[in-house]
């Protein structure tokens, strides 16, 4: 049976979505552009109000009975705002999606609204050719994915990422007998990621006026920060390089991602402490509770070693990373249709990014993370995807569906 993949529509259904701003936290207005093209389809549509301003659209195509069901996932909300002011002059961090030269450009085209287009599609192509599934296809497309957490200041829904979608979905009926995550994996098969688990160091010290520091130097959390600093560069090979957080070859990766302390419009005062934020890339293989007292035992030990400097630690995200075994049937029904799509079996790859494999996982759903990516970023033009490749992985899911459905 031919099932043929309509390049023009499956081009106009991602610019539709990329046209449609959706940064964490303000996700409602794709969901509703993912609900008309769900009845378009005639799926059965779960709206799933997540919180005010950003729902779950959760759509099924019902299979006659009998076979395994299949669900695709994808999130909706986009990496950036392109609104920042390093990226508001970038045509591809905008939403507003454009061709040039064979490929398509626009805010959220590669992290996923690609995907979510060539999932649409597949099912279309797949009705088209008048396939009849014995399982069930469902497409989920969920807010909330990006790595972002709430955090002092930073409060309200635009900081709820980290699978707050997909956490929503899978308590709310979001289940299947497994699942595919179309986030850009260059074409391989992601056999799993590492998880993420974010540590906060502080460090303590006198909050007195520039005019009374002299000879008190040594008490600012700043200047103590240096030195711990110093420190935990000493420790991040120690967690790099040992052999419990390697994962199929890949090693752990931790990074310094922010430093904060004292006032930029009061620098007339020592601050009364610093922080210093570290971001633990931690296998799926280790217990996110021994990762923690790992950690945290490092803490103590500076505390040790720096006695007077008042320090203390806190572990405030813990997002547990996910596998799938090589042998799993997703795995197999996706390296035969990339094969008879591409001409070839598909890569194989571990990422120490996040998705939302980790929360289905943890639901007794084995996920792949598979999907399409020529090009993230370019300099000038900004996010992209080539548009022969986002056809071919169409193909390539609608496939995935006949092989696993039946």
């Amino acid at each position: 049976m031919t099932v043929s993949v309509d390049r023009e529509r499956l081009v106009a259904t991602a610019s539709s979505l990329i046209d449609v701003h959706s940064f964490t936290g303000s996700e409602q207005a794709m969901a509703e552009r993912m609900v008309e093209l769900f009845d378009e389809l005639g799926l059965q549509v779960q709206w799933q109000q997540v919180e005010d301003g950003r729902a779950n659209a959760f759509a099924t195509w019902s299979g006659t009975g009998g076979g395994k069901s299949l669900m695709f996932n994808g999130h909706l909300d986009t990496s950036y705002s392109g609104r920042e002011p390093w990226l508001r002059d970038v045509s591809g961090f905008q939403p507003k999606a454009f061709v040039r030269e064979g490929r398509l450009y626009g805010l959220g085209i590669s992290n996923m609204k690609g995907a979510l287009a060539c999932y649409v599609e597949a099912v279309r192509a797949l009705k088209d050719a008048g396939v009849r599934l014995k399982g069930d296809v469902l497409i989920a497309a969920v807010c909330g994915e990006i790595e972002k957490t709430q955090y002092g200041d930073a409060q309200g829904s635009e900081y709820r990422g980290y699978a707050a979608g997909t956490r929503y979905l899978v308590s709310h009926g979001g289940v299947a007998d497994m699942c595919l995550l179309g986030e850009p994996t260059e074409g391989k098969v992601v056999l799993g990621h590492f998880g993420a688990l974010w540590l906060r160091i502080r460090t303590h010290g006198n909050f007195i006026h520039t005019a009374f520091s002299e000879g008190k130097r040594g008490e600012n959390s700043v200047l103590r920060m240096h030195e711990v600093t110093s420190a935990v560069l000493e420790w991040i090979p120690t967690w790099e390089d040992d052999e419990s957080n390697s994962y199929r070859g890949a090693k752990a990766i931790v990074n310094i991602g922010a430093v904060e302390g004292g006032f930029g419009w009061r620098v007339s005062r020592t601050p009364h402490h610093t922080d210093l934020f570290l971001d633990v890339r931690v296998p799926p293989t280790k217990p996110m509770g021994t990762a923690r007292s790992e950690v945290l035992d490092f803490v103590r030990s500076l505390a040790e070693r720096f006695p007077d400097y008042g320090i203390e630690g806190e572990v405030y995200v813990t997002a547990p990373g996910a596998e799938i075994d090589e042998g799993h049937e997703l795995v197999g029904a996706i390296d035969r249709a990339h094969a008879e799509v591409f001409g070839e079996t598909p890569g194989r790859d571990v990422t120490r990014w996040f998705s939302d494999a980790s929360a289905l996982t943890r639901y007794g759903i084995p996920t792949v993370n598979y999907g399409t990516s020529t090009g993230l970023m370019d300099v000038e033009l900004g996010e992209n995807l080539e548009i022969e490749g986002l056809v071919k992985m169409a193909q390539t899911y609608a496939r995935v569906a006949m092989k696993v459905c039946g």
